[in-house]
């Protein structure tokens, strides 16, 4: 019989397709590229047209060798990295080095690891797509030239160390140009009037609306509490008439499957996972998991793509599981189909999904590690959501007169949960109002005027800033979390309560590369590079006439920026805190886990110390120590005594200056959708309450 090797990039990926394809086949892993740009030097040979330089990844040579001594031993070499550019790439450099024809058919995809696809894909083998290559090729060239070019001049004239990118310089800017609307914001003042009515004993909270001008009525913004004031002196309070009441019917859209950006988005809303953390665990999903009975299985489809494409058998399967499971009703529009005669049943432009809908959450809860349950769950339910029937509420306005003044309260009841039975990730809250007839006078029994301002636009979150790039076009989901992972290693951006904030450093970087490098930090300009690479992936544009005009552009700026960019000197914050070794005021840097103090005098002095960070609260326990922020071996914010060791007093949430009203101990706070969780630092006791930021 004759031998097989296959080439994937992870040895998990390997072992699991190993069981699968039996003895006749080695199965080894490249962990990831072989070859690359060198890190040393640029590695594009500018004068040549633009060849890149490529050369073996330094370390892997052992490993290049393996590869090389399997490949002479088989007769038949399958290239089967990932299906997406990036390991089109890689097959490509792995065909180099073994001296394999790219026009041969020698690749293989999986978009799902279940042994009836990898059967399938591996007697199915392709050439290498070369447009592929050449879109991964250009982007590779694209961010070296950024990246290579520009960042010795951020060395020369601002500090060793930090980079610019492609992508990377525009992500700062959107972050940096929220930090600026933030601070330019002029809060304007408003008013609210709630009034507390009764429906015999059902309690109504009605919000003042407005007055009728020319039979129509109107919205009426209260600027002031004198305008509110005089609204409040309109009111007769024995007269709260139900005027009209308008009743209906709204449905709410079952959500479409996962692509690899809205996975992110919900990863962070839903269960608080980084971006970075997603796609580790996705990762781990879709190579193989160990399944009592049936040995190491992927879970989950390909976890890199654009498309909520989903296949004919995968429909019919989630169609046949929602009627089994919840019944006919809950089947949505989508019907069962079979495969056309000429379409692959599985391709690398599906959605992410469960690669077999019967392997629901909890029936495989044993097999999963606590985060891999967590988005697997999130993913099952996603997708078995996405071909369920539309939620379906009862909804009710009514307008409530007093003398002149109008009054609104209006609700939803939920009277068919729909795709909600498996997808109710806190979706909404139901204001469900009691019966009311036209006519009908409510008891009156009290009002509430209240001051707000309004607020300015939130700092992005991993989610929000997601869908910002997503939306825009920028980038691709696959950078997404590298692209984040670096704007906060060069500290050019911090994360302060999960929300991204822009350091002195960044916002430095920012301005000089606005300054000098429009079209690098330009979000259209760099949409369209986006473009130009789907068009080179879809073989429509040679993938060198991008890196010209690209280049093209950017030796011009940088010619102009050497000659006009004058030295920029950023100094470190100089605290109060004196070093005990050679009496200097220390400094606060920025190290690979955070904050901490340094003596200026390095390197003669090179004394270091922790940065006590207070939040102004009392230890409730000692009660003469200060909480501080402190950080566990994981990099876990908590919150401890600074008498420790005398005074052991930790905790994961914020303590506040606030005793409980019930118990007295201190109070504790969390943020969680844009509301402030109060509650008891006591387990015993059930205080809480909600505040809205």
């Amino acid at each position: 019989m004759a031998k097989n090797l296959v080439i994937v990039e992870s040895p998990t990926k390997a072992k699991t397709i190993k069981k699968m394809l039996g003895r006749n086949y080695n199965v080894i892993a490249s962990v990831g590229h072989v070859r690359d740009l060198p890190k040393s030097k640029l590695g594009i040979d500018i004068e040549n047209d633009f060849e890149p330089q490529y050369m073996n990844i330094y370390g892997k040579g052992p490993l290049i060798n393996e590869i090389k001594k399997e490949a002479k031993k088989a007769d038949n070499v399958i290239l089967a990295t990932d299906p997406d550019r990036e390991g089109e790439a890689i097959s490509w450099h792995l065909a180099h080095i073994l001296q394999m024809d790219p026009d041969d058919k020698i690749r293989v995809t999986f978009n799902e690891i279940t042994k009836d696809t990898v059967k399938r894909e591996i007697k199915n083998p392709r050439e290498i797509d070369m447009d592929l290559v050449d879109a991964q090729q250009a982007r590779r060239e694209l961010d070296r030239l950024a990246g290579y070019k520009i960042s010795p001049l951020l060395w020369k004239k601002v500090k060793a160390g930090l980079s610019a990118g492609r992508v990377q310089s525009v992500v700062l800017k959107l972050i940096c140009d929220r930090e600026e609307e933030i601070n330019d914001f002029v809060p304007e003042e408003y008013w609210t009037i709630d009034a507390d009515l009764r429906a015999g004993r059902r309690k109504v909270l009605v919000n003042y609306y407005g007055r009728k001008e020319n039979g129509k009525l109107k919205k009426n913004e209260l600027k002031s509490e004198k305008e509110a004031d005089e609204v409040i002196s309109n009111i007769d309070r024995d007269k709260f008439i139900v005027d009209e009441i308008k009743k209906g019917k709204r449905s709410r859209k079952a959500p479409k499957p996962f692509t690899t950006s809205t996975m992110q988005q919900e990863g962070s809303r839903r269960i608080n996972f980084s971006t970075k953390k997603t796609m580790m665990v996705a990762q781990s999903l879709y190579e193989g998991v160990n399944i009592p009975k049936e040995g190491s299985v992927g879970l989950i489809t390909y976890m890199r793509t654009d498309s909520t494409r989903i296949s004919a058998d995968a429909k019919n399967a989630a169609l046949n599981f929602i009627e089994k499971s919840y019944g006919e009703k809950y089947l949505g529009s989508a019907k069962k189909s079979s495969a056309k005669k000429n379409e692959k049943i599985q391709d690398a432009h599906e959605c992410i999904r469960p690669t077999d809908v019967f392997k629901t959450p909890y029936s495989i809860k044993d097999s999963l590690s606590k985060d891999q349950f967590k988005l697997y769950s999130l993913i099952w339910s996603r997708f078995v959501a996405s071909l369920m029937a539309n939620a379906e509420y009862d909804t009710i306005s009514a307008d409530i007169l007093s003398n002149i003044e109008y009054f609104r309260i209006s609700g939803s009841t939920l009277i068919f949960d729909g795709f909600l039975k498996v997808y109710d990730y806190n979706y909404e809250k139901q204001n469900e109002i009691p019966e009311l007839e036209k006519g009908q006078v409510l008891k009156f029994k009290d009002i509430v005027k209240e001051q707000h301002f309004t607020n300015p636009p939130p700092r992005y979150n991993e989610a929000s800033l997601i869908k910002e790039l997503e939306d825009l076009g920028i980038g691709r989901p696959s950078t997404y979390s590298p692209t984040i992972s670096t704007l906060q290693s060069r500290y050019y951006v911090v994360l302060e309560e999960k929300k991204f904030v822009p350091t002195e450093l960044g916002l430095t970087v920012n301005e000089l590369l606005v300054e000098n490098f429009d079209d690098l930090v330009d979000k259209d300009f760099t949409a369209h590079m986006e473009d130009e690479l789907d068009k080179i992936a879809a073989g429509e544009k040679p993938w060198k006439n991008l890196v010209r005009s690209f280049y093209g552009n950017l030796k011009e700026d940088l010619d102009k920026a050497y000659e006009n960019i004058e030295k920029v000197e950023i100094s470190d914050p100089v605290t109060d805190v004196i070093c005990d070794k050679c009496g200097r005021n220390m400094v606060i840097k920025m190290g690979r886990y955070g904050k901490f103090l340094a003596c200026p005098g390095f390197p003669e002095c090179r004394n270091t110390k922790p940065l006590v960070e207070k939040i102004d609260v009392k230890c409730p326990k000692c009660k003469d120590g200060e909480i501080v922020v402190k950080r566990s071996k994981k990099g876990r914010k908590f919150f401890g005594c600074s008498n420790y060791p005398d005074c052991d007093f930790v905790s994961w949430n914020k303590p506040i200056a606030e005793k409980c009203p019930k118990c007295g101990e201190i109070l504790t706070e969390t943020n969680s959708r844009n509301k402030k969780i109060i509650k008891c630092s006591n387990n015993t006791c059930d205080y809480r309450r909600e505040d809205n930021e």
